[in-house]
């Protein structure tokens, strides 16, 4: 018997800025759009309406890589023990997401997040992770990651998005949850 035969992860990237402890409105772009800029890197723009829409939270699917299923295999059988991926990356790389991804292309900040099992469908299904960061200049991010350790390390997921445009002291939260299904 096969132990992982039948199980399926699919991940969520929920994003939201602070500003002065406030949630301000951002864009999110519509599902459809975010797949083609994640898969091929076609950039659209922002057409209230036509493209996407403001939003306190803007959520994307994203893409767990080959090095990131591997990681997972790992953890579960307990082979070659890789660390557990609990941090987040941000970065300014707008270079389409592939599932051959080894790194952002272009890492901007990396912290530690928080992790948790929440329950979306049954008692801990999902594995959640949240991480904030704290920006100290004007920025424009436009990707993510998350990977097991607080340099290099193997990226579990990457996602590439409109850019959010931060000012000094705006902190951009991300949530992260892949559930088991």
């Amino acid at each position: 018997m096969n132990l992982l035969e039948g199980v399926k992860g699919n991940g969520k990237v929920e994003i939201r800025i602070l500003r002065n402890g406030k949630s301000i409105s951002i864009w999110q772009e519509f599902n459809f759009l975010h797949y083609f800029r994640k898969h091929f890197g076609i950039n659209f723009p922002k057409l209230f309406g036509i493209t996407g829409y403001f939003t306190k939270k803007a959520v994307y699917s994203n893409l767990i890589t080959t090095s990131g299923k591997g990681l997972i295999t790992g953890r579960i059988n307990g082979v070659g023990s890789p660390a557990a991926p609990v941090y987040m990356a941000i970065g300014t790389g707008t270079v389409a997401a592939s599932a051959g991804d080894t790194a952002l292309q272009t890492e901007t900040q990396r912290v530690s997040g928080t992790a948790t099992k929440v329950t979306t469908t049954v008692t801990d299904d999902t594995a959640q992770l949240v991480g904030s960061f704290t920006i100290t200049s004007p920025v424009a991010i436009t990707e993510m990651g998350i990977l097991n350790a607080a340099s290099s390390g193997t990226l579990l997921v990457r996602n590439v998005f409109s850019a959010y445009n931060f000012q000094a002291d705006d902190v951009f939260e991300i949530t992260h949850k892949l559930k088991n299904s």
